[in-house]
């Protein structure tokens, strides 16, 4: 695996006194993710838990639905002259009968840490079909679970505290204990980190759980967590228009603006607290 962290230095300048010295950055690297050794797309991650990025990724593209249709992930070989595996590339092996991915999916340039969609081809093709239902999802949760987790995911970012610039993304039972942390440069790529180890511990559907992100609640976060049976999806940022949309469509409780023990519910308000639909 490649490191995680770097050291540069920096002018740092503090009440107008100048001084040099090394700062630690967080790693943002180039990661192809290929299928039966065939490429699919590129993202920039930080590097860690490569494996479960590349799993996460084809469970929200529709690929993968639980661990029995993985074979294998690994880091692809490399040359025959140096002998060295090359941890830029991961090789996902499916089941025999698993439909590898469809052209449709396949991204026009590379996926950036910001944006996980560009290169999609349509809007309409990342409305992927789910294969659970989180709209009968029965979880119910606490105002006052909710208000606590953005303190417990700050508290289980260990790489943000040496950076201070990677996004993390927690999932959380309905009673606020921590299940699975990860941080990356993406939010996607974070929560896809999450999902990848889900399904690669055959743990999906994930029902009844929170995923809980540093950042907005984008279109995408919702379709991800509609795709791994998440039934509720908090922000401390706001949420799009279209998160929304696509969370009351898919009966997906959105939470944003969590923070400082408040909150806004935007889509199916009944799985909080006491509030009524």
């Amino acid at each position: 695996m490649g490191r995680v962290t770097a050291r540069r230095p920096v002018l740092r300048i503090r009440d107008g006194k100048p001084s040099r010295r090394p700062d630690t950055l967080a790693v943002e690297e180039p990661m192809e993710i290929r299928v039966n050794e065939r490429s699919l797309t590129v993202t920039m991650r930080t590097p860690g838990d490569d494996f479960d990025l590349a799993v996460g990724f084809l469970v929200s593209e529709g690929v993968l639905h639980s661990a029995d249709d993985l074979v294998t992930a690994r880091y692809c070989a490399g040359t025959a002259a140096d002998g060295l595996n090359t941890y830029n590339l991961v090789d996902v092996d499916l089941a025999d009968d698993v439909p590898v991915p469809d052209t449709s999916l396949e991204r026009n340039f590379y996926t950036t840490s910001s944006c996980g969609l560009c290169g999609k081809a349509s809007l309409d093709a990342v409305r992927t079909t789910a294969a659970w239902s989180v709209a009968d999802d029965p979880m119910r949760v606490g105002a006052e679970v909710l208000a606590a987790l953005p303190d417990r995911l700050r508290d289980a970012q260990k790489i943000f505290d040496k950076t201070g610039g990677l996004h993390a993304a927690g999932l959380f039972s309905a009673d606020g204990q921590l299940l699975c942390v990860r941080e990356d440069v993406g939010r996607h790529n974070a929560v896809d980190k999450v999902i990848g180890h889900a399904l690669r511990n055959d743990l999906l559907p994930l029902r009844e759980t929170i995923l809980m992100v540093s950042g907005r609640a984008s279109f995408e976060l919702v379709q991800k967590a509609v795709m791994a049976g998440i039934p509720l999806l908090a922000a401390v940022s706001a949420p799009s228009s279209l998160a929304v949309d696509l969370a009351d469509e898919n009966g997906l409780t959105l939470v944003g603006f969590l923070r400082d023990h408040s909150m806004n519910v935007y889509a199916r308000a009944d799985r909080v607290g006491t509030v009524s639909r």
